[in-house]
């Protein structure tokens, strides 16, 4: 099985957020990562401190914005760039493939000094410069798994590095209930506009999310849950002799919650987690997402779709699936319906206008 290289890597959920809390929304005007009131629009101008807090409550204040940010791989390098923070990013580890971020975020992207190919070995991290990184890797103190050799949070203070988590990521993971809406996401993108001073960016991306889903939600929010369609996300790429996936602590539930269809797999408490094929059988989705890592262009991305799609409708166990005869499968990217990000709202939309023909515009 290949190893997740964007959304994190094979078992392990990606990192854990700053503002308020693993499941928390953004919030509604406070731009402070700890979701204190009064502070709108402050770090848009300027006005600094601003604090951020872990999983674990773990508090980090920061007196100016950073000027130099490492991030641990594609999910944290993605939301800083959209956030307009290219120009204080230093370098990345798990950089996005050629082509896999849309338009000018490929050529931003592309300018990011990769530190690694997969994790950032301690020592170059530590000595990399940086005054801030952001990590997406399930590595806290007390949190069980972790990538590789992380440095402490004394090796952290003694380099002059601030250490954050995102939270729609590993925090998900760790959560105590199911993942069923994007507020982790929101939470994300408003913490880091707060702390790199991208507040009013950052305003406009949750505003433009919340616009998307409020309409799918809108339109098929009315429909009984015991009348959704039942949904199937097949992530070829990790692998077919045994099919890995996507559980109810993965941002993926919540995209398809949120879309009106059912995760086949929501009774499965984690974020990812290996299956027979039988499983899926017993399961026999309405609807099945061919789930395809980004291979940087239209032809490629073509290309591997219609092996996944192939490879359904040929193999034995799975060519008698509902889904599969009646035509019900999704093309729909792996990254932008795994990764916590933007682009989870846009799938949101994709979804549902499918499964949801003539509710959804």
């Amino acid at each position: 099985m290949r190893s997740r290289v964007w959304g994190g890597t094979a078992a392990v959920v990606l990192g854990c957020l700053l503002a308020t809390g693993c499941g928390g929304g953004a919030g509604g005007g406070t731009d402070t990562a700890d979701g204190s009131a009064g502070k709108s629009g402050d770090a848009v101008s300027g006005s600094y401190p601003v604090s951020v807090t872990d999983c674990t409550g773990a508090r980090t204040t920061f007196s100016a914005a950073p000027k130099k940010i490492v991030t641990s791989n594609s999910s944290s390098l993605e939301l800083l760039l959209r956030l307009g923070a290219a120009d204080k990013v230093a370098g990345t580890g798990f950089p996005p493939g050629r082509g896999t971020l849309p338009g000018a975020l490929d050529t931003e992207a592309r300018k990011v000094k990769v530190l690694s190919q997969s994790v950032i070995p301690k020592e170059k991290l530590l000595g990399s410069g940086a005054d801030l990184y952001i990590d997406t890797f399930a590595s806290m103190g007390g949190m069980g798994g972790g990538m590789g050799d992380a440095p402490t949070t004394e090796e952290f203070k003694a380099a002059g590095i601030k250490h954050i988590y995102l939270k729609s990521t590993a925090c998900a993971a760790q959560s105590r209930s199911p993942v069923t809406d994007l507020s982790a996401v929101e939470a994300d993108i408003t913490s880091l506009g707060a702390v790199t001073g991208t507040s009013t960016k950052a305003k406009e991306l949750v505003a433009g999310m919340r616009e998307k889903v409020d309409a799918v939600r809108k339109a098929v929010g009315g429909t009984a849950e015991s009348k959704r369609p039942t949904y199937f996300f097949f992530d070829y790429d990790a692998g077919t002799k045994q099919p890995t996936v996507t559980c109810n602590r993965q941002i993926a539930n919540a995209v398809f919650a949120l879309a009106g269809v059912r995760n086949v797999f929501a009774d499965c408490d984690g974020d990812h987690k290996q299956v027979g094929w039988e499983e899926v059988i017993a399961k026999n989705p309405d609807w099945i997402q061919l789930a395809v890592r980004n291979r940087g262009s239209e032809a490629a991305n073509k290309k591997a779709f219609d092996e996944a799609e192939q490879w359904l409708k040929s193999n034995p166990a799975t060519k008698g699936l509902k889904a599969v005869r009646e035509g019900h499968l999704l093309r729909i990217g792996s990254e932008q319906t795994t990764i916590a990000g933007v682009e989870n709202a846009d799938t949101v939309t994709e979804i549902a206008k499918s499964v949801h023909p003539g509710k959804v515009g």
